[in-house]
């Protein structure tokens, strides 16, 4: 292949990448997926992007614009597309059906589609077809705006962010409890928009118990001036409540947006659209189980909004994709309340070990996110 030809091609799928990311908050249970159209002459003709699961895929976007701006044919084009294109009937026909009826010349991939419904399938018609498929241009890249996605179809759980508000010694609140606010207005904000981008929102019946939040996305704080929809997707709640402490006073289940009860406990009503049932481990909700039972839900990415408790047993478990910590400049003292709480280690090398893979500045806090050093189950 010719130099000039490489570098286009880098050139144009890191322009769809771009467009992907354009449907981050929107997307959920689908991925998010870009995809641009070249003619001949290296000049964009079509581009688009996947806004929302049941509507028409990127494909058949970039396709739609192409053909009303290009006036010939599109034999001499290259799609340009972020995840393998689709070869299955869902709730829209395939996309390499499309791409082989516009009579497409080439197709570059950037990643192989990791659902056991596609992978390779699609690459496959696209080639019997007569088309000529270049892929693994921008893979990594392209996989970072999937990776919950990824990791559902290729584990069977979903993604799991743990977020946490701290202080500069790393505590979440006074010794009373109180803990608004420790973070400043930027911190809560990027929260909101982390929120925005889940499916689901976990959290624990104590912090239920203890503030009744609405974990819902706040978009007067969240501040979109992008969001592709005229009204924001609520991600799913899901509270983690073995004891079953839980009723129908809380706010969050009297909403109208999904809230989900996790519990091994027995209630009259299980069967009501509130409640999970999920297998139980010493008493307690086994969250293996649960995180089995939020994939077979379609949730790809979970966002943990919990206390010290939970936080901890999901790190403990080795269920923590990444470990994102807000941290004020503020001292809260030796009495105040602990970010999570964990075994009383006797050995350095019992502990757990994090990898910083981000540390950037929010407003007055530091945002520091983390990835588990491993993600097996501690002894």
């Amino acid at each position: 292949m010719q130099q000039n030809t490489v570098k286009s091609d880098y050139y144009w799928m890191a322009k769809a990448i771009q467009l992907a990311k354009k449907g981050r908050y929107t997307t959920s249970p689908n991925p998010r997926v870009g995809c641009v159209i070249v003619d001949e002459h290296n000049h964009c003709i079509g581009q688009g992007y996947h806004v929302k699961a049941g509507t028409p895929h990127a494909e058949v976007h970039a396709l739609h614009q192409a053909r009303k701006s290009h006036e010939k044919s599109l034999d001499a084009a290259t799609a340009y597309v972020t995840l393998e294109p689709c070869s299955h009937y869902g709730r829209t026909p395939p996309c390499a059906e499309a791409l082989i009826n516009a009579n497409v010349a080439r197709v570059v991939i950037a990643m192989t589609d990791p659902n056991p419904n596609v992978s390779g399938n699609g690459i496959r018609k696209l080639q019997e077809a007569g088309i000529e498929v270049v892929s693994d241009i921008m893979a990594a890249e392209a996989a970072a705006l999937n990776p919950g996605f990824v990791k559902r179809m290729l584990t069977g759980i979903p993604f799991v962010r743990v977020k946490l508000g701290i202080s500069l010694d790393g505590k979440i609140a006074l010794e009373n409890g109180v803990s608004q606010w420790i973070t400043g207005p930027q911190a809560r904000r990027d929260v909101q928009r982390h929120r925005a981008q889940s499916c689901c929102v976990l959290t624990g019946s104590g912090t239920v118990l203890a503030d009744d939040p609405s974990l819902l996305v706040r978009p007067s704080e969240a501040q979109f001036s992008d969001y592709p929809l005229d009204e924001i997707r609520q991600p799913a709640r899901v509270v983690v409540d073995s004891k079953g402490v839980i009723n129908g006073e809380y706010q969050c289940l009297n909403d109208a947006h999904t809230t989900l009860i996790a519990t091994c406990k027995a209630h009259v009503d299980t069967d009501s659209q509130h409640y999970l049932s999920v297998t139980e481990n010493q008493g307690r909700v086994d969250l293996h189980a649960l995180m089995q039972a939020l994939s077979d839900k379609q949730y790809n990415e979970v966002w943990v909004e919990a206390g010290p408790g939970l936080a901890g047993a999901l790190l403990e478990a080795g269920l923590v994709d990444e470990l994102i910590c807000y941290q004020a400049p503020k001292l809260l003292g030796n009495k105040g309340r602990s970010m999570v709480t964990l075994p009383s280690f006797t050995a350095i090398e019992q502990s757990i070990s994090l990898s910083l893979i981000e540390n950037r500045q929010v407003g007055n806090d530091i945002k520091l996110t983390y990835r588990p050093d491993t993600m097996s189950p501690r002894n």
